[in-house]
């Protein structure tokens, strides 16, 4: 008679990998962890085509100089950046660590959303193509898809100068259009995302700026069919959280990170 085979025995979930945010127990440690993943979102961007010229700047917030923020600096190719060649910056744009200078103007913005929002670590802006093709319409994203809905009712439209932001009181009021969202769509400009972790803030640019192409694409091409608002709000709850960005992250994480280790210098 033959042995019938044995059902393989499941893995208890227990001893299954999963990867979440890391807890650091001293600022020297979380303070390298977050300049890793700017110096990596950065080359993303770059590999992207998020980039123009001296345009477009991801900061994060110093673990322990809450008041200081980390980044790229000015006139650095985003696919040149290293985690040494970053800068920290102070609220008044100043330098206090590195020798290269920063883009004042953008970090004005920069500098006033960290202010208005202390529960934020990261914010991206810079020159997408389908993000500012989205703003040069001034309209907001819609709930056609299922990832956009991680935006639904939590980003707005500033539809203020659309000129170079080169005083605060222009910064402050981008913060105050931002408001508690995560993301916000500076008319004429491109996009801005906000997060409590670089990889949060990365991933809500970059997913933006997909919603935004299949937005303008849907469009270009007959009626887009809308998601009515409660299953919208529904998916919004369940996928619209930094948590989840930070997971859908890791994957593009892994993959800057293997391809270019360098960056990590």
């Amino acid at each position: 008679m033959t042995n019938q085979p044995q059902t393989p025995t499941p893995i208890p979930t227990d001893q299954l990998r999963f990867t979440m945010p890391p807890q650091h127990t001293s600022h020297h440690d979380e303070r390298r962890y977050r300049k890793e993943r700017l110096a990596a979102a950065l080359r993303l961007f770059g590999r992207f085509g998020y980039e123009e010229g001296v345009a477009g700047h991801i900061t994060v917030r110093d673990p322990e100089f809450t008041d200081c923020y980390w980044v790229n600096p000015f006139g650095m190719p985003f696919g040149h950046i290293t985690v040494s060649d970053l800068l920290l910056v102070n609220q008044a744009g100043q330098v206090v660590e590195g020798r290269a200078h920063v883009n004042q103007a953008a970090f004005v913005v920069h500098s006033s959303v960290h202010q208005a929002r202390p529960d934020v670590v990261a914010v991206a802006h810079s020159r997408s193509v389908h993000g500012r093709a989205l703003a040069a319409l001034g309209e907001p994203l819609e709930p056609i898809t299922q990832e956009v809905c991680a935006f639904f009712e939590d980003h707005a439209v500033y539809g203020g100068t659309t000129g170079v932001v080169v005083d605060e009181e222009e910064g402050r009021a981008i913060a105050a259009a931002l408001g508690g969202h995560k993301a916000l769509i500076l008319r004429n400009r491109g996009l801005l995302t906000v997060g409590d972790s670089v990889d949060a803030a990365a991933w809500w640019f970059i997913t933006m700026e997909r919603a935004a192409q299949v937005q303008l694409t849907a469009k270009a091409s007959g009626k887009p069919v809308p998601i009515d608002y409660a299953d919208a709000m529904r998916t919004r709850e369940q996928l619209g959280n930094d948590l989840v960005a930070w997971i859908n992250y890791q994957p593009l994480y892994l993959q800057i990170t293997r391809d270019e280790p360098d960056l990590l210098s």
